[in-house]
């Protein structure tokens, strides 16, 4: 497929913000079953001071506002070729060691429903058993928008039964580590059927499986991420992968707006030719 992908983040404040500074994940890597044709980013109302590849690998932009601004507008859009390789990322590599993809963090640490959960988990091998885990999380939480924030833990979300993407996520990482399979969260974006229009980017779970790699899961969906997938960023849990994290003084009122848009640009053209 042929994605074409616009992401607009916009920051609104009742008054002008003293300072900011802001990490921005929002340059997927070319890799990974996916090859990225063009990518902009555009930020207005802050300035651009360095950008640099994190210890995931992952490409960040980092931004500072300070002044009489009252509206920072963010925009990341760009084409990317993608193949459907059944989630399928390959190889570990990086700076990091695959051992540090046991280590929990406050968003991931297992409690007494996540271990529960485990042991609902049976298959003859880590791939059968990292399926049989995405099912499970699919058929315990439902995904209801509204009823967790970013600092959800995955714990709190099994206790609610109830989240987002990002919830699935935190609880399908969570528990593969305590199965002692090295696992990280990944962010980045999903072309929805009949929906272009979408309020927020997507995210997902992937472990290591011993001959394959790495392998993502998507509980929230019940599949393994296809081509109409495109990652952005990975880490320990959203906190590392998030695409727009960071820290602000003196921004009373802030109001947030992200509107995302993924098209197959394929199957755009087929449709003007027909």
């Amino acid at each position: 497929m042929r994605l074409k992908i616009s992401h607009i983040t916009e920051y609104r404040y009742d008054e002008p913000a003293q300072f900011s500074l802001q990490r921005l994940r929002l340059t997927p890597p070319s890799g990974f079953g996916q090859v990225v044709i063009n990518w902009s980013l555009n930020v207005e109302g802050a300035t651009p001071e360095v950008e640099y590849d994190d210890q995931f690998g992952n490409h960040v932009n980092l931004v500072s506002l300070e002044g009489e601004q009252q509206v920072t507008r963010i925009v990341a859009e760009g084409e990317v070729e993608t193949e459907d390789r059944n989630g399928v990322t390959g190889p570990h590599t990086g700076f990091c060691p695959l051992w540090l993809f046991l280590r929990d963090t406050p968003r991931t640490k297992p409690g007494k429903l996540i271990k529960e959960l485990i042991k609902t988990v049976s298959g003859d091998n880590d791939l059968a058993r990292m399926h049989a885990l995405m099912a499970a999380i699919h058929e315990t939480v439902d995904y209801k928008p509204g009823t967790s924030d970013t600092e959800t833990t995955a714990e709190q979300a099994m206790e609610k039964k109830s989240g987002v993407c990002q919830d699935h996520a935190h609880i399908f990482v969570s528990a593969a580590r305590a199965m002692q399979i090295p696992a990280r969260y990944v962010s980045g974006y999903l072309m929805m059927e009949e929906k272009v229009d979408q309020a927020a980017t997507h995210a997902w779970g992937e472990a290591h499986i011993p001959g394959l790699g790495w392998v993502g899961f998507d509980p929230a969906n019940k599949i393994c991420p296809d081509a109409r997938y495109v990652r952005t960023a990975s880490g320990l849990c959203y906190r590392d992968a998030a695409p727009v994290s960071g820290m602000r003084i003196g921004t009373p009122g802030e109001k947030l707006s992200v509107v995302v848009k993924v098209e197959d640009q394929g199957q755009a053209q087929s449709q003007s030719q027909s």
